[in-house]
């Protein structure tokens, strides 16, 4: 269910603006009177800033346990696809449902923008989009201008495009599935009230979703493990972490579909490792809100996204911290030794270099 996503086309034609306060602290809501009509020579200028962050991020889509009719966002978007003339009326609902959202402390109140973006290429078919973005801080700009001859400063406050906080796009696509709707969230602690609560939506689970989301896990659970794991001896290195970690990827590099029974005999292998990945895995789903399949074709550019992830520094409580480019961090050994040292007790790293590069 996965799409191909391209914005070179795409244009921001009417705007519905709102200032959502926090009802407990008895901040009003207030919303436009009308749309705002953005002007010929700034609907693609507006849509790229509009669009920009939304790259690379995971499908979602609107789910409710009853009926995606009484989906509240769901209907909302349908209206406004329908007929370009609901964009004030809906979008002001819109606004509305996230202001009697916002009850919690810590969400801060904002600035709302809802934006109707027309000619977005969704798997080679031109369609329209609602964007949804919300800025809960302001900051300073200085701008220059010319008065009676001569030039002068003026500071202004303003949103930054590269730091709005919230925001939602739903693209007129699947329609009956609840949409194909992308969102982001760079505070990360109110990211249950933006998804769950206000948008309502779920993770479209598809090959990338997937791949990506048990990938990570894996990664993440091996990594735990090894660091977790009683240092028995001295003869295990500190980058036996991260090597775990890339067993676990080597399995989804080489296999073309993903089997939960397959992946626990050849990776985990342990009945101890085994049940402990389930109590992970269990963890990860009741966070996601639903349960994740236990096969699935694996997608190969998300398994390249999750290797990143494996860590390629050594942090000691020497306050020495060794750095490695990804593709040594792959093969240590070659140039790292691991030991113990008799006389002081400690353990040590050896690097073999032939030259330093350092400017």
């Amino acid at each position: 269910m996965s799409a191909k996503i391209r914005f070179t086309s795409a244009t921001a034609t009417g705007l519905v603006l709102a200032k959502v306060g926090h009802p407990q602290r008895d901040e009003p809501l207030q919303t436009s009177k009308e749309v705002f009509k953005v002007g010929d020579d700034d609907q693609e200028t507006l849509a790229a800033i509009f669009l920009k962050p939304f790259k690379n991020l995971t499908a979602h889509r609107f789910s409710h346990h009853a009926s995606l009719d009484q989906h509240e966002m769901n209907a909302y978007a349908a209206a406004i696809f329908a007929a370009d003339d609901g964009l004030l009326e809906k979008g002001c609902e819109i606004a509305k449902r996230l202001y009697a959202k916002s009850n919690h402390p810590n969400i801060k109140s904002g600035d709302l923008c809802i934006s109707l973006i027309k000619d977005i290429d969704i798997d080679g078919q031109l369609t329209q989009g609602l964007c949804i973005l919300k800025s809960e801080s302001v900051v300073p700009f200085l701008s220059i201008s010319t008065r009676d001859g001569d030039l002068e400063l003026h500071t202004e406050q303003g949103i930054n495009p590269e730091k709005i906080d919230k925001g939602c796009l739903i693209l007129n696509h699947l329609s009956t599935k609840g949409y194909y709707v992308l969102t982001f969230d760079r505070t990360g602690s109110d990211s249950r009230f933006w998804v769950r609560d206000f948008l309502g939506v779920v993770p479209i689970t598809d090959s990338p979703f997937l791949t990506n989301k048990y990938a990570s896990m894996a990664v993440a659970f091996m990594e735990k493990e090894k660091k977790d794991k009683p240092a028995a001896d001295d003869d295990t290195p500190p980058w036996d972490t991260s090597n775990a970690a890339r067993d676990a990827i080597t399995y989804f590099e080489e296999k073309e579909s993903f089997s939960l029974q397959e992946f626990e005999e050849e990776v985990l292998k342990t009945p101890e490792a085994k049940a402990k990945f389930a109590e992970h895995r269990s963890m990860i789903e009741q966070e996601q809100g639903h349960k994740l399949e236990d096969s699935f074709e694996i997608s190969k550019k998300d398994v390249s996204k999750a290797k990143k992830k494996i860590r390629t520094s050594m942090k000691l409580d020497t306050g020495v911290e060794i750095r490695l480019k990804p593709a040594l961090a792959a093969k240590p050994e070659q140039i790292l030794e691991h030991g113990f040292d008799e006389s002081r007790k400690m353990k040590f790293i050896k690097i073999f270099f032939n030259e330093d590069l350092a400017d």
